[in-house]
């Protein structure tokens, strides 16, 4: 279990965190982290957006062009054995995040996802698409829905400070089935050790390509106090982590938005982490149950 783990195997790797990335396919996105009192810096790379608190010396951009969450050290599944799986996609037909069907007509994703890269402005609706039963996204198999209206929470200022969850309404209800949600109560789900899986059509190495078909990777949840060595803004009432010590095993780049799921039960939601399976930095999930009783009043 993560807290029986040497802290320093954490502690001792903070000073090469590097850029943190939100898990969205947009646009480029990092993070790293500035002197307590600096102000918070988002500004454009080339065609990306890369949002940055800047360290000692340490301020860099990251890189050019689109960055997508995906799935690292996983396997390939199928929408068959995950019918909720969403695949979120610009009127287009561009994935970009996942997301997950909680109920006929909506579907729960990362609010960062529902926001232009770089400016903080909101897609319009109309813009985009929900497409589940489509195991590869290479296909035209299973449903495309249109989106009606996005719901952020009103917290939501940005993936690092938490927050980071928005409900999807569609224009129609759809015939796949729906995962159960955590409970507002409920805090079995985020003890240390315990075995989830997330889900996503993103980048199977954190300098590789996305996946066509869909990926899933097991990872066991990270005590808060460990995830704070690795994450000096983790907020624990918010967020909480997943992953190895030894790295190898992650949400990536085009994962973001997408489940994770313990129990049969959405817990989670892929939001964003310090590259891609890095050694000592778990990948960091939106806490559901701290927001289950804000969006179950939106289902």
């Amino acid at each position: 279990m993560w807290h029986g783990m040497d802290r320093g195997r954490w502690s001792g790797r903070r000073r090469r965190q590097g850029p943190l990335r939100v898990l969205a396919l947009a646009a480029v996105v990092a993070v790293v982290w500035a002197p307590a009192g600096s102000a918070f810096a988002e500004t454009d790379v080339n065609s990306g957006g890369l949002l940055a608190w800047p360290r000692p010396g340490q301020a860099r951009a990251g890189q050019a062009g689109d960055v997508q969450a995906r799935i690292v050290g996983g396997t390939r599944t199928s929408t068959a054995r995950a019918p909720w799986m969403v695949a979120l996609t610009t009127d287009t037909g561009r994935h970009f995040c996942g997301g997950t069907l909680v109920a006929a007509t909506k579907v729960v994703t990362a609010a960062h996802c529902t926001v232009r890269p770089g400016t903080g402005r909101p897609h319009p609706p109309e813009t985009l698409r929900a497409v589940l039963g489509r195991t590869d996204l290479r296909t035209e198999r299973g449903v495309v829905a249109e989106v009606e209206k996005v719901w952020r929470s009103p917290d939501y200022s940005g993936f690092a400070q938490g927050a980071d969850v928005a409900v999807l309404t569609l224009s129609a209800p759809v015939p796949q089935q729906p995962l159960p949600m955590v409970a507002a109560e409920d805090t079995e789900p985020y003890r240390a050790g315990t075995s989830g899986r997330a889900f996503g059509w993103g980048r199977t190495s954190e300098s590789g390509r996305p996946a066509h078909v869909l990926h899933s990777v097991a990872v066991p949840v990270v005590a808060n106090a460990e995830c704070a060595e690795s994450y000096s803004r983790f907020d624990g009432s918010a967020m909480f982590c997943a992953g190895v010590p030894e790295g190898g095993r992650d949400a990536c780049g085009g994962d973001s938005g997408g489940p994770f799921v313990v129990d049969g039960r959405l817990v989670g939601v892929i939001s964003f982490g310090a590259g891609c399976a890095r050694p000592g930095f778990p990948g960091v999930y939106t806490r559901l149950s701290t927001y289950a009783d804000e969006v179950t009043a939106r289902l």
